[in-house]
């Protein structure tokens, strides 16, 4: 048996491909140097290049993988693969492995970062760069439903959610951060928390993170057609109004003044048109706004004419070229801030304190439909799935805890920013509180130009971003099934000495994916456009999970095995565990 296994080993060793001016290979912890062979022979055989356009540098806006770089990673995991990790015998041979000045950490988001001039595997970001990069990649969506969510628990209770809930995702963020170092015997520098999670739960971990994963990206798919339908109606609207000189804020009820803010849940936006099925039936009675507001529905037309443009783009290869965009994030949050702050200015603060009991224009302090709040900050803080990637690429590895805890400092702060502003500075009377909508932009009439200029910035933002969501979400899971995530030549490989073909994803399956989260986006936006309801329905389901379960599952077992588990510690743990549980009931309960 021994014999056999060296034989293996040395025939898997002379298969190996040109490095240099000799073919050599790493077996049995000795080298094996074969023939040399010509230099233009080594060129052409080099096993792994990076067009020069495609690579990049870390601090450059554009990041971006090439189908190169992600060979290179699947070669190295194939390597991995052949024996058990804790054998140094068969570790990656040298040539597998690019230059030094060609070293990258991949991403299974689907970026890879260049390091330049890198040591012990560790990249050039500074703290402050590793903050914002954690900041930019944490602020989303959430940050439009904070002031909903502050009035469905309460001025005084949301401001305490909000602390708390940054606490304890931190804390969870921070198990998922040391995961790695805790299994013993094993080089886990380039795991990921699924290979963390496949290492202790089997197949089991490997899979039920894989669909956890799925539903956080496509429940921020869904989010981003919701709120495109949004916004590229309140677009159109605005364009439409001003080009034809109409005024139709009269129609809901709003305060007047230069900063007009509108309570459109008591008013139906769509009307006077909207009388017909899904689909609008146009008579010749009708004029020329009637049926414009009939064919520029928010909910029965719009979510359509969607699907003309985005879904061309969910088909492409390569959303490369979109990731040029991602400095819009940053840009559109910066703007909101603006745009609150500018807003609170003018209207001033209406605050009124009462613990239990509500009146016409004011909640109370403390509502129990407060884990609705809960349920959207689980995603406002979710970042735990990357967060290796991220800070594996930080210049000083001893400071990740307090760059990370930074960095949620930071994003709390903004949560509050905008959240209390906007609850705070929202006038009551003559409004109720509770005409706060779950987009906080849709109390701005659409004919208000700041809030035409943040709606048009989010609209193109998105329209950018949702490919790479789906990109990601089409090499999670075809990644998984087929091996690969887009048709590719038909190859064939040898079973029993017979050809057989090899099982790999047709543009059927792409477009079969595609078109199924696509269709479910636009159900959403016809039947139940509630972002903040998605939003808390998918972060505690996901976050149950990421963020609770497995962090706390995976801290207590590494002790247990290590033989320094306690009661306080497992008790801690099993409550975090319970929270997380009841989190996610509670969102179907209220």
């Amino acid at each position: 048996m021994v014999l056999g296994a060296v034989n293996r080993r040395k025939k898997i060793c002379l298969m190996l491909r040109v490095v240099g001016e000799r073919e050599q290979c790493r077996c049995a912890n000795r080298r094996l140097f074969l023939k040399p062979v010509p230099v233009d022979t080594m060129i052409r055989n080099r096993p792994f290049h990076v067009e020069p356009s495609n690579i990049v540098s870390v601090n450059d806006d554009t990041q971006r993988v090439t189908d190169e770089a992600s060979a290179m990673n699947k070669r190295i995991h194939y390597y991995s693969k052949l024996t058990s990790p804790s054998d140094r015998a068969l570790i990656a041979p040298d040539h597998v492995l690019p230059a030094p000045e060609e070293i990258y950490v991949y991403s299974p988001l689907g970026t890879a970062f260049k390091i330049d001039g890198c040591t012990d595997g560790y990249g050039k970001n500074s703290s402050i760069v590793t903050i914002f990069m954690i900041w930019n990649t944490m602020m989303g969506t959430s940050i439009l439903s904070m002031p909903w969510g502050i009035k469905q628990a309460g001025f005084t209770t949301g401001i305490c959610l909000i602390l708390l809930m940054g606490s304890l995702t931190l804390y969870c963020c921070y198990r998922v951060v040391k995961s790695r170092t805790m299994i013993p015997l094993i080089d886990t520098s380039n795991w990921e928390f699924p290979d963390v999670c496949k290492y202790y739960f089997g197949s089991f971990g490997q899979w039920s993170s894989l669909l956890f994963s799925m539903v956080s990206l496509v429940g921020a798919m869904v989010i981003y057609w919701v709120l495109m339908s949004n916004f590229l109606f309140n677009t159109g609207k605005f364009i439409y109004n001003y080009v034809h000189d109409i005024n139709v804020t009269d129609l809901v009820p709003g305060t007047n003044g230069s900063t007009r803010v509108i309570c459109p849940g008591t008013a139906n936006e769509d009307q006077p048109g909207n009388k017909s099925g899904l689909f609008p039936f146009v008579n010749n009675n009708n004029t020329s706004f009637e049926l414009f507001e009939e064919w520029w529905s928010k909910s029965r037309t719009v979510p359509f004419y969607l699907i003309v443009v985005v879904l061309p783009l969910l088909n492409l290869k390569s959303p490369s070229f979109f990731a040029k965009f991602n400095i819009l994030g940053t840009v559109s949050v910066v703007y909101l801030v603006f745009l609150v702050t500018l807003k609170a200015a003018h209207l001033g603060f209406h605050l009124e304190f009462n613990w239990f009991t509500a009146n016409d224009f004011f909640v109370p302090e403390f509502r129990i439909q407060f884990p609705q709040l809960t349920g959207v900050l689980t995603l406002a803080f979710f970042i735990h799935n990357c967060v290796i990637t991220l800070l594996k690429n930080n210049k000083n590895q001893e400071n990740n805890v307090r760059d990370l805890s930074i960095a949620y400092l930071l994003v709390g702060l903004t949560y509050l920013y905008v959240g209390l502003l906007i609850f705070a500075a929202f006038p009551s009377p003559p409004l109720s509180k509770e005409c706060i909508e779950q987009n906080f932009l849709d109390n701005f009439p659409s004919n208000d130009i700041m809030s035409f200029v943040a709606r048009l910035f989010l609209l193109f933002q998105m329209i950018t971003v949702y490919p790479l969501l789906g990109y990601l979400a089409r090499v999670q899971l075809l990644g998984h099934v087929f091996g690969n995530v887009y048709p590719r030549r038909s190859q064939r490989g040898s079973r029993g000495g017979r050809l057989s073909a090899v099982r790999t994803a047709s543009i059927f399956h792409v477009l079969v994916l595609n078109v199924a989260i696509v269709g479910l986006g636009v159900i959403m936006a016809i039947f139940y456009p509630n972002i903040g309801g998605i939003i808390r329905y998918s972060g505690a389901t996901c976050g149950l999970a990421f963020v609770f379960v497995y962090p706390s599952l995976i801290y207590m077992i590494s002790l247990r095995q290590s033989g320094q588990l306690t009661w306080s510690v497992l008790i801690v743990h099993i409550f975090i565990i319970i929270l997380g549980l009841a989190n996610l009931i509670a969102q179907f309960l209220l």
